[in-house]
C-alpha cells in the first residue's frame, strides 16, 4: 500500500508541533496534505536520510541541490509557507537536544528512521564548499570565495542576469520596466551621486563584468579602474571593453582592494562587494577606501544589510548560503555600517534605502533562469542551477518582508577644513 507521504506527514507535523502548509508527495507515489498547496516532492528516501543527519536548513539545502526533493507549484508561495518552520525558527528556538527531550519528538524521529531505511549519511552534494575557518577573510580565502561564486561560466550568468550583465540591486522606475532599464538607472543613479566629471579618476571595488565601468567611462567621460577576484569576470570585463572601444579609459585588473596602491582617486564605487568583506574586516575595508580617496572624494558604497538583533553576538551565517552560494559571506546592519564607514575617517551624507528594489530584481533573475533551465542546467549542472533558483527566490521573499534589506550610503573624504563640496539641499541626483 502506498502511503508513505501520509507517513511523512504525520512525522513531520508531529516533529515540528504544527501543520504542514504544503502538499507531500512521496517517492511511492502516494500524496497528502492540502489539495490546493505547492507540493512538496520527496523524490527518494535519502531525501530523508539528509535530514536526519543535518535537521534544519542546511539537510532541507542538501536535499534540494541534489535533486532528492523538489517543489511543484509556486516556488514563492512553497518557500513562504515553510520559511517560518526550517529557516526562521528563531533565536528562541528548541535546540535539538532541548526537543529530543520531548517523548513526541522521540518518537517522531524514530518513525522517520524506520522510514529512511540504510542510516549511513549521504555525501553532500559536490556543489557544496568544504573549508575550514581558521583564516577567514584572508587574501587566499576571499579569493578562493569569490572563484566559487563567480567563476561558474559567463554564459551561465548572461542568462540569470540578462544583457545588463550586472549582479546587483537595479533601480525600478516601475515593477512593469524591464530589468535593462532598471540595471542602467541603477548605474546612472550611482554616477550622479559620485557627481563624476570627464577626466575624473574612478575605482570601482568588486567590478564584475564591467557594466558600471563602461557606464561611468562611456556617459560621464572619466577614467576608470575595476578591480576584481575573478579572473572570468575580468576576461569577460576586457572584451566589453574592448568592443565599447574604452580601453583608453577602462582598465580591469585581478587585484585585491587592499592591493590597490596608485591613488588617491576622485571618486569610488562598491557595489554588492562589501559583504563578502566580513565584521573584522570592515574597518579595513574602509580605512582603505579611505585612503584611496583624494581629499573631497566620494564614496558610494551598495550594500546588503540585515536586521540588527537584540544580542549581536548571536548572529552567525546562514547556512545555506555560506555553504553553496556566498562562502564567508556576512551581512551586518546599516547603522554598524555607517559608523565602520565614519570611524575610517569618511563623513556620510547620504543612506537611501532601495530593499523593495531588490526583491523585483531577485524575482526577473528567478524568471530568465527559469525561462531556459534546460540550458542553464547545462552550462553550470543542475545542482548549481537548483542551488541558484533556491538562493534568488527565497531572498526575494527575505527582501519583500523585510528581513533584509539593501541600501547606498554616500560618504566624503571630508579635508580637514571641513568642506565636503556638497551642495545644501541634498538628492539634487533625483
Amino acid at each position: 500500500m502506498a502511503d508513505a507521504a501520509l507517513r511523512l506527514k504525520s512525522l513531520f507535523e508531529q516533529l515540528l508541533g504544527t501543520s504542514i502548509p504544503v502538499r507531500i508527495r512521496a517517492w511511492d507515489g502516494s500524496e497528502a496534505g492540502p489539495p490546493d498547496a505547492p507540493t512538496l516532492v520527496v523524490r527518494n528516501r535519502r531525501a530523508l536520510r539528509r535530514l536526519l543527519w543535518k535537521p534544519g536548513e542546511l539537510g532541507m539545502a542538501r536535499a534540494w541541490v541534489s535533486g532528492d526533493l523538489g517543489i511543484e507549484g509556486d516556488l514563492y508561495e512553497a518557500l513562504d509557507a515553510m520559511s517560518e518552520l526550517v529557516w526562521e525558527r528563531g533565536e528562541d528556538a528548541r535546540t535539538l537536544t532541548q526537543a529530543l527531550r520531548d517523548p513526541e519528538v522521540r518518537s517522531a524521529v524514530r518513525g522517520m528512521v524506520r522510514l529512511a531505511g540504510l542510516p549511513l549519511p549521504p555525501a553532500p552534494p559536490p556543489e557544496e564548499v568544504r573549508r575550514g575557518r581558521a583564516h577567514l577573510h584572508t587574501k587566499r580565502t576571499d579569493k578562493h570565495a569569490i572563484s566559487h561564486h563567480y567563476d561558474v561560466g559567463n554564459d551561465f550568468y548572461e542568462i540569470v542576469l540578462g544583457p545588463s550583465m550586472v549582479y546587483s540591486c537595479a533601480y525600478w522606475e516601475s515593477p512593469d520596466g524591464t530589468l535593462e532599464d532598471a540595471q542602467r538607472d541603477k548605474l546612472d543613479l550611482i554616477c550622479r551621486k559620485l557627481e563624476l566629471t570627464p577626466g575624473q579618476r574612478l575605482l570601482d571595488v568588486g567590478c564584475g563584468w564591467g557594466s558600471m565601468a563602461i557606464h561611468a567611462a562611456r556617459e560621464y567621460g572619466v577614467r576608470v579602474v575595476g578591480v576584481t577576484l575573478s579572473q572570468e569576470q575580468a576576461a569577460y570585463a576586457r572584451k566589453r571593453v574592448a568592443d565599447e572601444g574604452l580601453t583608453d579609459k577602462v582598465e580591469i585588473r585581478v587585484q585585491d582592494y587592499r592591493d590597490v596602491s596608485d591613488g588617491p582617486y576622485d571618486a569610488i564605487s562598491s557595489i554588492g562587494m562589501a559583504e563578502h568583506v566580513g565584521a573584522e574586516r570592515y574597518l579595513e575595508y574602509a580605512g582603505v577606501l579611505h585612503a584611496l580617496l583624494a581629499p573631497g572624494g566620494r564614496l558610494l558604497n551598495h550594500q546588503i544589510a540585515r536586521r540588527p538583533r537584540r544580542d549581536e553576538s548571536a548572529y552567525s551565517i546562514d547556512e545555506f548560503i555560506d555553504s553553496y552560494v556566498f562562502p564567508d559571506g556576512e551581512l551586518a546592519p546599516i547603522g554598524t555600517t555607517v559608523t565602520q564607514l565614519e570611524r575610517a575617517g569618511l563623513e556620510v551624507r547620504d543612506v537611501e534605502v532601495i530593499r523593495e528594489h531588490y526583491a523585483l530584481t531577485l524575482r526577473r533573475w528567478v524568471a530568465n533562469l527559469e525561462a531556459e533551465w534546460a540550458r542553464a542546467a547545462k552550462l553550470a549542472g543542475a545542482g548549481r542551477a537548483r542551488v541558484w533558483r533556491l538562493y534568488m527566490a527565497a531572498s526575494a521573499l527575505a527582501f519583500e518582508r523585510n528581513r533584509i534589506g539593501v541600501n547606498q550610503v554616500l560618504a566624503v573624504r571630508t579635508p580637514d577644513g571641513g568642506s565636503s563640496g556638497m551642495p545644501l539641499r541634498a538628492r539634487t541626483w533625483n
